[in-house]
């Protein structure tokens, strides 16, 4: 990386320390140093193996340390992020998994909620279990809902049932018994029994991964925790063993879905909570580079190598949600997928990425994804044998990519490969290339639209009301015309915008949230248990923020309940006060309740009982002090493109000369009407007609995005 650049993506912290952002996507795998000494954030992106993901992280930074001049052991820190958990799921290349449950209950994951998640599609499909049926076993025992143990259970079936599943080859158990979130004493001597027995077997346990009511949800978690540990222990011993031979000797930590970082002791427990560990630090990157510009109210667009992601950002945080989603069937469908209950970042998938496979679908249409060329063979622009057109491909084609600058020159784009795909895609649409590429980029563009509006007015929001900050590989070059059609008015573009999501893993706080099902209406509950139930969970949480180095003494919990109306299905989260948890929360209780319920539903129905279902405990240590400094106002005079080229815009009439300028040329304070284009390493900003950009004090480009109407106005105005 030049000097200038490195100068563009500024960066100091405190107290010296050196660390690297370490996100491994679909794609690429991104990594981030900041490093005190030069008070710089110096990027690197190198394209992951799938095979070995470890192998693209261990490589790519020992590149990136080496630009950087440092050696392993000059690091502090490695806060990695990683799609090991996401895909092993998607590919069912999880470990032999068994499942022990209650008698009776054995065929929970094959009926699921006996709802059906589109009533209209006749060839409805609902994903596989985790676990097959041969591999889900019984044992006899039974606790009932308010934790009395009506059935011993009875550990020489226990036995029995254990050695059965390893005889098939199983290498992890998971056990979800009746109401073990409740009394979790039987699942305890099962998993004591599994362990003296055979220590050799990972073991999860529903009233350790998800102690919560609704047993569906409860016991796919555990059986997909289960799933996925065996891969988690093996790829972080070999990170751990491999960057210690290296000479690193600082705290390797990794991203939690929720957006906090934990250690790999909690990853290894819990690996269901790094199902969405990247994505989460795209959201954490939106809330603290949109803070630094002022913004409090954003959307985080993230759009990389193989989907694109939304997450709205309120009062500068986004919000959590208790549950996920994961190998949906229907990508975009609701209800597809395995439901995780487990914290994670509140957003929503909202389209494809830029290695995305176009093709015509069986009603002649054209679609893009939910294939993707991904990093091997990737979109054939790449020339590693990928024959399919990709979003990038149509990209390349519009003219909005240059093929000599692809991650700042040291990975050449092939037009004619590119051409041949678009071509081939055109034939079967009856298009030339280039209007299935301009076909492909307005399909990606309103599809994304769609679906952030959706997700934006479901929390009762307006769109108008949020501008886009853009990130990842492919987020720049579409947040203009996304944001247009969404009716947004400016889109942010942050420096090295390319890794922003790694720039996210510095800033998070290390964090660990715990849950508790206590169920009963406000006027009949247990108080005492409830104040017994947060004392431990407390104890837990702290333990485990210790595990990344903070003292009990700095430990912040945020404590909420999850309620609703008796007789209703769906919960509504309520904070609950900085005060003792005693019958005299009854009425404050009631009171949030309300207040929370009108703001949701606009109403509160009258005449029905609330009660609390589960009860969450939200732990988080002091937040990384991260400063970014200002970029200096270092202009000498207009500032001259690096060159232009032609791109296809339909509001200027098609192709129009477009100038072009090196990003980490541009000083404060610079402006310049669309249609424009923006280079740095790692992305490319592309502003169209009737926009208007500009440099912020902070390095950021804003564009003023132009309405559809002038953008129109303007197309007839070129056409005159």
């Amino acid at each position: 990386m030049e000097v200038d650049e490195e100068r563009r993506g500024q960066g100091v912290v405190p107290a010296g320390r050196t660390l690297v952002g370490l996100d491994i996507g679909g794609t690429f795998t991104d990594l981030v140093l900041l490093e005190p000494r030069h008070g710089t954030l110096r990027q690197h992106k190198i394209l992951t193996t799938p095979d070995d993901p470890a192998d693209a992280a261990l490589r790519g930074l020992a590149e990136l340390l080496e630009m950087a001049e440092l050696e392993m052991s000059d690091l502090d820190g490695l806060l990695h992020g990683t799609t090991i958990v996401t895909n092993a799921i998607i590919e069912r290349r999880g470990r032999p998994t068994g499942l022990l449950t209650t008698a009776g209950f054995r065929d929970v994951l094959e009926m699921g909620h006996e709802q059906r998640y589109d009533i209209y599609d006749l060839f409805l499909r609902f994903p596989e279990p985790i676990v097959p049926r041969q591999l889900r076993l019984e044992v006899h025992e039974r606790i009932d809902r308010d934790g009395t143990v009506r059935e011993p259970v009875s550990l020489d079936e226990v036995d029995e049932q254990i050695d059965r599943l390893i005889g098939a080859g199983v290498e992890s158990v998971g056990v979800a018994l009746l109401h073990a979130y409740r009394q979790p004493l039987h699942e305890r001597a099962i998993e004591r029994r599994i362990r003296e027995r055979h220590p050799h077997v990972y073991v999860s346990t529903s009233s350790q991964v998800a102690p919560e009511i609704r047993e569906y949800e409860r016991i796919n978690t555990t059986a997909c925790n289960a799933f996925v540990q065996p891969l988690m222990d093996r790829y972080l011993a070999r990170m751990e063993r491999s960057l210690e031979q290296d000479g690193f000797h600082g705290r390797f930590s990794l991203m939690l879905s929720s957006g906090g970082i934990a250690s790999p002791e909690t990853a290894r427990r819990f690996p269901i909570r790094l199902l969405e560990s990247g994505p989460a630090g795209g959201a954490l990157a939106t809330a603290y580079l949109g803070g630094r510009a002022g913004l409090k109210e954003m959307l985080s667009f993230d759009m990389g190598g193989t989907t694109a992601k939304a997450c709205l950002i309120r009062d500068g945080r986004p919000d959590i949600a208790a549950e996920m989603e994961a190998g949906r069937v229907h990508r975009f469908k609701r209800g597809s997928g395995l439901p995780i209950r487990a914290p994670v970042v509140d957003m929503i998938e909202i389209g494809a990425g830029g290695g995305s496979i176009a093709h015509r679908d069986v009603l002649g249409l054209l679609k893009v994804g939910p294939q993707s060329a991904a990093a091997d063979p990737g979109p054939a622009c790449y020339g590693l044998g990928g024959s399919d057109a990709t979003v990038t491909d149509a990209c390349l084609a519009l003219g909005y990519y240059d093929p000599a600058y692809f991650l700042g020159g040291t990975m050449a784009l092939d037009g004619d490969a590119s051409h041949a795909a678009l071509r081939h895609l055109g034939d079967s649409l009856g298009l030339d290339p280039v209007q299935a590429a301009w076909g492909v980029h307005e399909v990606v563009c309103e599809g994304m639209a769609r679906a952030a509006r959706v997700h934006i007015v479901e929390k009762d929001c307006d769109p108008r009301d949020f501008p886009l900050l853009a990130f990842g590989g492919a987020g720049p070059a579409h947040a203009s015309r996304t944001a247009r059609i969404l009716g947004a008015s400016a889109v942010l573009v942050p420096p090295l915008s390319g890794v922003a999501a790694a720039i996210g893993f510095l800033v998070a706080p290390p964090s660990h949230e715990v849950v508790r099902s206590i169920p009963g209406a406000f006027d009949a509950l247990d108080w005492t248990e409830v104040h017994a139930a947060f004392e431990s969970m407390e104890v837990d949480a702290a333990e485990v923020l210790g595990s990344v180095g903070v003292p009990s003494g700095q430990v912040r919990f945020e404590r909420s309940v999850e309620a609703r109306l008796i007789g209703q299905f769906h919960d509504i989260e309520v904070p609950l006060p900085d005060r003792p948890l005693d019958p005299g929360m009854k009425p404050v209780l009631t009171e949030r309740f309300r207040l929370a319920y009108a703001e949701r539903y606009h109403t509160v129905l009258e005449g029905y009982r609330p009660m609390a279902v589960s009860w969450r405990l939200r732990a988080t240590g002091p937040q990384p002090r991260v400063e970014l400094a200002a970029v200096p106002e270092t202009s000498s005079g207009p500032v001259q493109p690096k060159g232009s080229r032609p791109a296809y815009f339909p509001e200027a009439g098609g192709f129009t000369d477009t100038p072009v300028f090196a990003r980490d040329r541009l000083p404060v304070g610079f402006e310049h009407d669309g249609p424009v284009i923006i280079e740095e390493r790692e992305s490319t900003t592309v502003a169209g007609p009737g926009d208007r950009v500009e440099v912020d004090r902070f390095g950021n480009l804003l564009v003023h995005v132009a309405s559809v109407s002038r953008a129109v106005q303007q197309r007839d105005e070129v056409a005159a």
